[in-house]
């Protein structure tokens, strides 16, 4: 058993690793200042003795005697973390800061949840973890992009400096229970606007393309990474090397759901990959983790949760 503290522990993805580690029979600090995360995503545990969820934001210091950390605070769709662009750039930033002092005074683990972000709108496809990227530093998603580029610099150099016990992952796009309605993000846009019988809206003509893990997956990748000898620093891409076009997408979430909705074109956002695809075969080589969970199997599962969102309104 381990005490393990997770960052952004109520967000999306950080309220599936808060239930696997319980699972795991650890006991789990979620730490969340809940701007996109929810206390309904963690509700199940509250009252749990191995759960304590605490309310703090990772930009001031916290301290705690851990085993592990995660460390995945930052909102993470465009509309989220857009809103306030100089608070996401200081919770990537000054997050880590903090996270790394901890780990460092404690002498343990600590896990940065990075992004396939780093690479922006990539000149190399796949993308494998060698590749620099094609990032804009000043355009409308730096501060997030750039916030996790430079989070992975200090990740490094205090591994270099203080042997501080690091590993960077580069999350691919991720979906599953527990995501935001409102977040923006393609999966959850079509899901909502497919079951309303809304419009879908597509930006350029829909033919950009992307890799969708299921969340459980993700997890999986996050666990095995945590557990690789001390020398295994990353980055390593974690994500599905299977990549569909966002049309392509939308037409399966239609047809998942049974949708009467048609399709809407709208021009593409500044900066918006055209392409993006992880190359995997060091997460396959060094983890030995794939994915599990086809695209199809993880949107059902997917459409089945915002289904009963709608019909029990206990949502967000």
């Amino acid at each position: 058993m381990k005490r393990i503290l997770i960052t952004g522990g109520a967000g999306f993805i950080g309220s599936h690793l808060c239930t696997r580690l319980l699972e795991d029979g650890n006991d789990v600090i979620c730490l969340d200042n809940f701007f996109t995360g929810s206390k309904n995503n963690v509700l199940s545990h509250i009252g749990n003795p191995r759960f304590e969820l605490v309310r703090h934001d990772v930009i001031f210091p916290y301290h705690a005697e851990v085993d592990e950390i995660y460390n995945l605070a930052c909102p993470a769709s465009p509309v989220h973390y857009q809103h306030n662009a100089i608070k996401t750039i200081k919770t990537s930033v000054m997050g880590a800061i903090n996270m790394l002092g901890l780990a460092k005074r404690l002498n343990v683990k600590i896990l940065q949840a990075s992004t396939s972000e780093v690479y922006g709108d990539p000149a190399i496809h796949p993308q494998p973890e060698s590749y620099w990227g094609n990032v804009n530093p000043i355009g409308i998603r730096s501060c997030y992009d750039e916030g996790k580029r430079c989070a992975e610099t200090l990740f490094m150099d205090y591994y270099r400096q203080n042997r501080v016990k690091i590993k960077i992952v580069r999350i691919f796009n991720t979906y599953g229970p527990n995501m935001h309605p409102c977040d923006g993000r393609v999966v959850s846009n079509f899901i909502v606007q497919a079951l309303s019988n809304k419009e879908i809206t597509l930006y350029g003509g829909g033919d950009q393309t992307r890799s969708f893990q299921y969340v459980s997956d993700l997890v999986e990748g996050l666990i095995k990474m945590m557990a690789t000898d001390d020398s295994v620093t990353g980055p390593v891409n974690i994500g599905s090397p299977n990549e569909f076009t966002i049309k392509e997408l939308a037409q399966k979430i239609v047809r998942l759901t049974n949708s009467s909705s048609k399709f809407v074109f709208k021009a593409l956002p500044m900066d918006d990959p055209k392409q993006r695809q992880p190359d995997i075969r060091y997460a396959r080589e060094l983890l030995n983790w794939d994915i599990s969970i086809e695209l199809e199997e993880g949107l059902k599962k997917t459409i089945d949760y915002f289904r009963n969102l709608d019909d029990n309104h206990n949502g967000y």
